[in-house]
């Protein structure tokens, strides 16, 4: 249930993190995910709200939602045109006044201790620049309750990172202060080049394997579009070719990843087109 207004907040425990949504004709999901937001076991500083020029009737649930938990706590920045959640994101950036920047998809939703788990990490590690989790398809259960001394987080290497992408973009929490954005205009794969761009050029990266945020839906769709497959092999392609332009790798290793790349792209057109054929 969401809170009827921002009373409480004053009585609990703030982090010096900015929450961005981007927000693209989500009005029937929003709430559930802003909703798992104010109840973290520690609240961020702010919630900013991006909407992506949904022309529906989110605008308007976006600033319900302002008008019931605070207009100083959640702050909305509508679009003039659809530029793609990358974009959404990169200008709720511009907006943050935290420490740490964390993404939230608007169907999506946290478990309540994400926040404290990530930035008492982050505070007490000032070499890492970014952390994520592990995401799971919500299957109605109670969230376990996690203790910090438990749970913690292995690094993850460029070379890895490489190998495939290891964050989820509603799982990552990272520093602020960061040089590298998502890519303006791009919309597949602008998440993992963001990754990987912090992760050769600002600072460590690290994975809590627990399960802190929830999606509703299977990551690839019922659909599996090959057609979207494409794009985003292309995109990943293109990241490679980011990270070599950056100096990253070299010209044999970037050879090497879009290879294997190419490989793992023609493998999961088989397997959508087999799942196809076995419905």
């Amino acid at each position: 249930m969401m809170p009827n207004d921002s009373s409480d907040k004053s009585q609990r425990s703030m982090a010096s993190v900015s929450v961005i949504i981007p927000c693209f004709r989500c009005a029937t999901t929003i709430s559930r995910a802003v909703n798992s937001v104010v109840c973290q076991s520690l609240l961020p500083l702010e919630i900013i709200l991006v909407d992506d020029y949904s022309q529906d009737d989110t605008l308007k649930v976006l600033y319900s939602l302002q008008a019931r938990l605070g207009a100083d706590w959640i702050k909305v920045c509508a679009l003039p045109e659809n530029a793609g959640p990358g974009t959404a994101r990169n200008e709720g950036w511009k907006l943050a006044q935290g420490r740490y920047v964390a993404f939230l998809d608007s169907d999506d939703r946290w478990h309540p201790q994400k926040i404290e788990l990530q930035y008492n990490w982050m505070e007490h590690h000032p070499n890492v620049a970014l952390i994520g989790h592990l995401m799971a398809v919500d299957d109605g259960g109670d969230d376990p309750l996690l203790e910090n001394s438990t749970v913690l987080p292995v690094q993850i290497s460029c070379r890895k990172l490489l190998a495939s992408n290891r964050f989820s973009t509603p799982t990552v929490m990272l520093r602020s202060d960061i040089a590298q954005r998502f890519a303006y205009g791009e919309r597949y794969c602008e998440d993992y080049r963001l990754w990987l761009h912090v992760c050769f050029f600002s600072g460590e990266c690290y994975l809590f394997e627990r399960v802190l945020a929830y999606m509703y839906k299977a990551p690839y769709g019922a659909a599996g579009l090959s057609g979207r497959l494409w794009e985003m092999e292309k995109g990943e392609v293109a990241s490679y070719w980011s990270i070599y332009r950056g100096g990253g790798i070299n010209i044999l290793s970037m050879g090497f990843w879009v290879g294997l790349s190419i490989v793992k792209f023609i493998r999961r057109v088989f397997l959508v087109r087999f799942r196809r054929r076995a419905q």
